[in-house]
């Protein structure tokens, strides 16, 4: 059964939301096809049209002797989770707190952890420590 446009754009949608639900490290284009009951030849029609708008990008690989494809989003949505930990948002502190007060961010233990956790792609909450004093 040929699929009519409105289908097609259906589709799309679907299959550029599973891409971007597996992050970073996409997803075979194969698997892909069966998580969502597709023919290859429907997947791969989906799978250029978002490609040719700069959605996707499609990865030629070897696997399991085969070549296929990989498929990544070219953008992923913003994770807002660290910014959610923020130590500034619960700090018993923050009303002290000031570049040039008692308590800073510039020297603040709390912000120095939750950033490196942040960027080391850790989302648990950084250890629960005592503001520092600005010296």
């Amino acid at each position: 059964m040929k699929l009519n446009e409105a289908q097609i754009e259906d589709l799309t949608g679907k299959v550029f939301r599973t891409i971007i639900s597996n992050g970073k490290h996409g997803i075979l284009q194969s698997e892909l096809w069966k998580e969502l009951d597709l023919t290859s030849r429907d997947g791969s029609r989906v799978a250029i049209r978002l490609e040719r708008h700069s959605l996707i990008r499609r990865e030629k690989i070897l696997k399991s002797g085969r070549w296929t494809y990989k498929l990544f989003a070219v953008k992923l949505p913003v994770d807002t989770t660290s910014i959610a930990q923020a130590p500034c948002l619960t700090c018993p502190v923050e009303h002290m707190c000031s570049l040039d007060g008692s308590y800073s961010p510039t020297s603040c233990n709390l912000i120095e952890d939750w950033l490196i956790n942040s960027f080391n792609n850790n989302n648990s909450n950084p250890k629960p420590q005592k503001p520092s004093t600005k010296k």
